[in-house]
């Protein structure tokens, strides 16, 4: 209930903050446009990416890692259960060090997904998890520890220094859009996961402000969605100025179905298509079963967290570590086994009859 009434909150602030013309840049893609875009796509459903041999997205992205044929084989399982898009995080961290190279990457690997069916959208920045980060060989898996090596981007080291934070972060987004931008491959831009997460709470919007302005000046053919996640008292701002300022809503929500869907039909008041960006928790009631089939009922992209169980260790809880266990009895997060096994043959079932691949 907590939620809902800090959500109604935020969306009364947008609602009139957008009645009397204020913080409004005019290149906000129209609620028109929004939705036309949006009719012309199928439902879409997928997960949120990341090779199963990477345990971040420094090690999914350089060169020395980067593993095509991996990312060929799981795309592949993608496909057969009827899976259309996928959320890939970024990294600045590779694009500092290896710009060309990392472009490059990008391009075969819109190239893979292409080949299976499959339209991802790529998120740019993430305030989640470790403060710093360095490019080179990343940490082992911590047994048992959720996303133990998972990294924020960009750093905090680099967040004290914003005269050469900006300017880097300025190239980075404007490179990475005026060259992605026209890729019909590409099927939106999600610039920031969870800010203000870490404890940075509104400390992150100068900079996401910043990015919005400069993804705005490279004018991508694709929309714009800054996902909202928290409706604490301390995320007003940021909830607002998401909300204000995305071409296409998009949210994080691992709560039961009544929650999840009483959040929709609260989004649905902003007349925006809506993407599910993270959903799928199995110890929080999130499920394929429960969720996946209300957010195709009311057309909302469901991409949940985790696809192929790795070195992310998602299958573990956030904050349940499990050191001297191999495999939990219930997955938090993931679907299927480096062996391309599912962990549920019902959620695999549930899947391919949501999205018309099951026989």
């Amino acid at each position: 209930m907590r939620r809902l009434c800090q959500l109604s909150i935020a969306l009364l602030l947008v609602l009139s903050l957008a009645s009397c013309g204020k913080g409004s840049t005019g290149e906000r893609w129209t609620a028109e446009r929004a939705n036309a875009w949006y009719a012309e796509l199928p439902w879409m459903a997928g997960c949120d990416y990341i090779t199963s041999d990477a345990i971040n997205q420094i090690e999914m992205w350089s060169a020395e890692t980067y593993n095509a044929a991996q990312i060929d084989k799981e795309m592949g399982w993608a496909e057969e259960l009827g899976l259309n898009t996928m959320r890939v995080y970024l990294s600045s961290v590779v694009y500092e060090k290896d710009a060309d190279g990392m472009k490059q990457r990008m391009d075969n690997f819109l190239s893979i997904c292409q080949k299976h069916g499959v339209r991802p959208l790529f998120c740019i920045f993430d305030d989640c998890w470790a403060a710093e980060s360095s490019y080179g060989k990343q940490p082992e898996p911590k047994p048992g520890v959720h996303n133990s090596g998972w990294v924020q981007d960009p750093s905090a080291a680099m967040r004290k220094d914003t005269a050469k934070l900006y300017a880097l972060m300025e190239c980075y987004v404007k490179d990475l859009l005026k060259t992605f931008g026209q890729d019909e491959r590409v099927l939106l831009w999600d610039l920031w996961n969870e800010p203000g997460n870490s404890d940075y709470f509104e400390s992150t919007l100068p900079l996401l402000k910043k990015v919005y302005g400069w993804a705005r000046e490279a004018n991508p053919s694709q929309p714009l969605t800054m996902g909202i996640w928290n409706f604490d008292d301390r995320f007003l701002e940021l909830n607002a100025f998401q909300l204000e300022h995305s071409d296409v809503i998009s949210y994080h929500n691992y709560d039961n179905l009544a929650s999840h869907e009483q959040e929709v039909k609260y989004l649905k008041l902003l007349n925006r298509p809506l993407i599910c960006t993270e959903y799928m928790a199995r110890r929080r009631g999130s499920t394929f079963q429960s969720i996946m089939p209300m957010l195709k009922k009311n057309k909302v992209v469901a991409i949940n967290w985790g696809f192929v169980s790795g070195k992310t260790n998602t299958i573990f809880a956030w904050d349940d570590p499990q050191p001297d266990v191999k495999e939990p009895e219930l997955w938090f997060h993931d679907i299927i086994r480096q062996d391309g096994t599912p962990f549920s043959q019902e959620e695999v079932d549930t899947i391919r009859s949501l999205t018309g691949k099951l026989q």
